[in-house]
């Protein structure tokens, strides 16, 4: 082998360079924090939605790695000029998309003690504190939301039920519905799995029809049952009911329901009592999903909303939606932890050792998909330590407050409607029909294919602009523009900058139509 170039004896000792040096990852650190703090404090200026193109960092970008190191200086000067331009920036005080992604300082600083540590916590033995962290914050927010004391950690070993932190609500009900599933085919005959059924309302997320085809159900078997506004789009226990009678009939094994708080649509809630009344009577497992809405149940003004709680069989919300903790941190409570680790747990001989062979202390690979874990439990202790229930309260008190103003400022403007009632911090509001026509139309479907087609206008509009972002769903048929204020940077005077950018765009779409394809009147 021929000697290799200089310049490349000098890039490896340059790369032989310890990788954890503590002076450069100090120094190197300090520039991160810099650089954030200094994002964070310009965030606003942003446009909140990206304006790129697809495929436009291809362009950007070298076409393969670099051969030398490069520093931490160029490095963070592309972020700059290359990956910014390219974010839809979730932490921007005008973020009214999807649901937040809540940050703070206490869940960053967290994610930064997780990450440094970098222990993998599949088991106790792996990390003692990891684990025993885990089930003391998952037990501090159990008693913050008022859960029965079956879903806790017990000191005496009484209760079998207790807490785990998941990385995302799909993977809590891909969990729970696997759990489910053995314990019926434990009493049924594994050869009958394709008798199961699962069971939600047609509001409920797509994570549970996910999770059924993982889990191995049917997909003719799974039920999104109907809802209406009516019932303002949650699940009928009457609907449920005549749903299960029917399966039953057919020869078929009710199994799961999926009950929501807070659905994506519309933050609908579904009666959780009722629900599981209904469940029950047909040994059918419930599962509470309150990705969304759970944070707020903290505030006694809005724990009514989970009553009925404790006739379920697992419960979980998302502390990286609304709960100031970066993603990802989705906390799962489960009444009967042995079905779960039954369900889902490995013991390979090289895992084996006398703590785990003991049974005082928790293993959590045995109460997820995967078996390695990060140590979320640390992010989430921090936020509940810096901030304390008071300031949390607070917190989530004033989105809901904001989210009263907006609603507020729609029902100033009668060119707009509130297309379902406001539950907690999110305003599903359109344009009506009635300002966009002018002359009298008979055909209803065609005003509302053309109400649809306008809102959807209107939002794609205000999105472009880049001053604020929100999201649509269609319920009922309906295209409404949903406005979510959970970020954290979020003031009032965003709030009402929001909706001056609304009417800017509805004042310049409506003058642009053509006044013969408006009418003032709709006739039935």
């Amino acid at each position: 082998m021929g000697s290799l170039p200089t310049n490349n004896l000098e890039s490896m000792s340059l790369c032989s360079q310890n990788p954890l040096d503590p002076d450069e990852f100090r120094r190197q650190g300090h520039m991160i924090i810099d650089f954030l703090a200094d994002y964070y404090k310009n965030v606003e200026k942003y446009p909140v939605r990206s304006q790129v193109e697809p495929g436009y960092l291809k362009k950007r970008l070298p076409e393969s790695a670099p051969y030398n190191p490069e520093s931490i200086e160029t490095i963070l000067e592309d972020v700059t000029n290359d990956i910014i331009p390219g974010l839809t920036h979730w932490q921007s005080p005008n973020y009214f998309a999807y649901f937040p992604s809540s940050g703070s300082i206490a869940g960053f600083l967290g994610e930064m003690l997780s990450t440094g540590f970098n222990v993998v916590g599949f088991n106790w033995m792996s990390s003692p504190a990891a684990t025993e962290l885990e089930s003391i914050v998952m037990n501090w927010l159990g008693q913050m939301l008022t859960l029965p004391k079956s879903f806790l950690f017990s000191s005496d070993g009484s209760s079998g039920g207790g807490g785990v932190l998941q990385g995302t609500t799909c993977e809590a009900i891909l969990c729970t519905l696997t759990a489910a599933r053995d314990k019926m085919l434990n009493k049924i005959g594994r050869e009958n799995i394709n008798k199961l059924v699962v069971y939600a309302s047609d509001q409920t997320h797509c994570a549970l029809q996910k999770a059924a085809q993982i889990a191995g159900i049917n997909p003719k078997n799974f039920r999104a049952i109907a809802t209406s506004k009516a019932t303002n789009f949650g699940l009928s226990p009457n609907s449920l009911q005549s749903t299960i009678l029917a399966d039953i009939e057919s020869g078929l094994v009710p199994l799961f329901l999926c009950a929501t708080v807070g659905t994506t649509s519309s933050t609908a809630v579904d009666p959780i009592g009722l629900l599981c009344g209904v469940a029950k009577k047909y040994g059918i497992w419930v599962h509470i999903d309150a990705a969304y809405a759970g944070s707020a149940c903290i505030c006694p003004e809005f724990r009514h909303f989970i009553d009925g709680v404790e006739d379920a069989d697992s419960f979980s919300l998302n502390a990286h939606k609304w709960f100031f903790t970066t993603l990802d941190c989705c906390c799962l409570w489960v009444k009967d932890s042995d079905s779960l680790v039954k369900a889902l747990s490995t013991s390979p001989e090289y895992l084996k050792n006398k703590a785990t062979d003991s049974k005082q202390v928790i293993d959590y690979k045995d109460w997820q998909i995967a078996l390695s874990r990060r140590f979320r439990s640390m992010k989430l202790w921090l936020v509940l330590r810096s901030y304390g229930v008071a300031n949390l309260r607070t917190f989530l008190r004033s989105h809901v407050k904001m989210a009263k103003h907006f609603q507020g400022l729609i029902g100033m403007d009668n060119r707009f409607e509130i297309v379902v009632p406001r539950t907690f911090a999110m305003v599903c509001f359109r344009l009506k029909p009635t300002v966009i026509f002018k002359q009298k139309i008979v055909d209803n479907g065609y005003i509302e294919a053309q109400t649809n087609e306008i809102n959807a206008k209107l939002l794609e509009s205000v999105n472009a602009s880049g001053k604020i972002y929100m999201t649509h769903a269609v319920v009922g048929g309906v295209y409404m523009i949903r406005f979510a204020v959970g970020a954290t940077l979020t003031e009032e005077h965003h709030v009402t900058g929001a909706w001056k950018v609304v009417q800017e765009h509805t004042d310049a779409i409506l003058g642009a139509m053509d006044g013969e394809t408006t009418i003032h009147e709709i006739v039935d």
